[in-house]
């Protein structure tokens, strides 16, 4: 007989991605639900990694990600924010942004420890900082809006609390945080010894006329900061999980430690093949009007619908409120909606209160649109029968 086990996270079930996916398989729907591109990536890409794999760089590379790659980060990063970073000691390669998040919070967070966790948030947040023996303060983003409260953020500091965890651009909400709410981040962390864990994946997705304001920008921030980019959403390959973590040497010097014994290093032609790919900046400058365009076209097509449409300043998510649709519609849970949504009209999203610990239901639901034009369209027509 199997010994009987004691969950270390005994909150933590099938996801809603899982099922929604799912069910959009059984129902034959167009899946917007899940946030991963239908189409290819640039075939220069791929040849690079097999150019890579024919030159026989298949063995294990540099625990620290191989140093082409991290002198490409940190060019990138030079360009974009004017914010130098060392390849040696600064930063890091990792297996997928969620494993640096992992990493992250691992290397800093001890039992007893507090983290604030700005809600609705990613999933692997929560369960990461249990793992570690942590303890998630719950901060929620002011509903309708999705922007950072900042009396209630510094009213959720302690004591005890080691860190924050910032998303921007955010998912799900699609918001981007301003220089002023950067800034006030700034100064309340000042006088702390909070650490912050910005994740920035959807740094390459950010819509005219704004842009992105990476911690790195603010010194104050960029002392104290994990910060985490990930390439599988910026070139299309989000299979690939290949991201890196930036971070002052300390700070490095710790996420190290916990890095190597946990996947110890990253695939090797993937890392070889992107250095190669990054001499070239066009695709990640290029990126923010791939995706505007899209976002675009989702949009109008939702403004012939009874959705109400809310701001989308980043990502690739479009969240939509479903109070004016009809009574019998818009009285369903969000989960409940997605449901019947996959199911009666074959288009599969994503509810948000997924996104909460207790599932604050606000009745707005989110759809991926980094999709083939063509899919768009027929997710489009479907839904117009709203």
């Amino acid at each position: 007989m199997t010994p009987e086990i004691k969950t270390k996270l005994p909150n933590v079930g099938t996801t809603i991605f899982t099922v929604m996916s799912a069910l959009a398989q059984q129902k034959n729907a167009v899946n917007l639900g899940q946030g991963f591109p239908d189409f290819h990536c640039d075939p220069k890409l791929i040849n690079a990694v097999s150019q890579a794999m024919n030159q026989g760089l298949n063995q294990y590379p540099s625990m620290l990600g191989v140093l082409e790659l991290r002198q490409a980060i940190a060019k990138k990063i030079q360009n974009l924010y004017n914010t130098t970073y060392d390849p040696t000691d600064e930063i890091t390669v990792t297996a997928g942004a969620t494993q640096a998040i992992l990493n992250a919070i691992l290397a800093v967070v001890k039992t007893g420890d507090e983290v604030i966790v700005l809600e609705p948030c990613y999933d692997s947040y929560i369960p990461n900082i249990e793992m570690a023996g942590g303890t998630p303060v719950r901060v929620p983003l002011t509903p309708g809006t999705f922007r950072p409260d900042f009396e209630k953020i510094s009213a959720a500091i302690t004591p005890r609390t080691r860190a924050i965890i910032v998303n921007s651009p955010h998912n799900p909400s699609a918001t981007v945080w301003s220089d002023q709410e950067m800034k006030k981040l700034e100064e309340l962390l000042a006088p702390t010894q909070i650490l912050l864990i910005s994740d920035e994946v959807y740094e390459h997705m950010v819509y005219a006329p704004l842009k992105h304001l990476s911690a790195s920008c603010y010194p104050g921030l960029a002392e104290r900061a994990f910060i985490i980019s990930s390439f599988g959403k910026t070139y299309h390959v989000t299979g690939w999980k290949v991201a890196y973590c930036v971070a002052p040497p300390p700070l490095t010097t710790e996420f190290r430690k916990i890095h190597q014994f946990n996947v110890f290093t990253v695939n090797t032609p993937v890392q070889y093949g992107l250095a190669e790919y990054m001499k070239d900046p066009k695709p990640y400058l290029e990126l923010p009007s791939f995706y505007q365009k899209k976002r675009d076209l989702f949009r109008a097509g939702l403004a012939n619908t009874h959705f109400k449409v809310l701001p989308a300043q980043g990502t690739y998510f479009q969240c939509a409120s479903i109070e004016d649709l009809k009574v019998e519609e818009r009285n369903l849970s969000e989960a409940d909606f997605c449901k019947w949504l996959t199911s009666e009209i074959g288009v599969a999203a994503i509810p948000l209160s997924a996104f909460y610990a207790q599932a604050f239901d606000q009745k707005t639901i989110r759809f991926c649109f980094a999709k083939k034009d063509e899919t768009l369209h027929t997710a489009l027509e479907r839904l117009s029968k709203l």
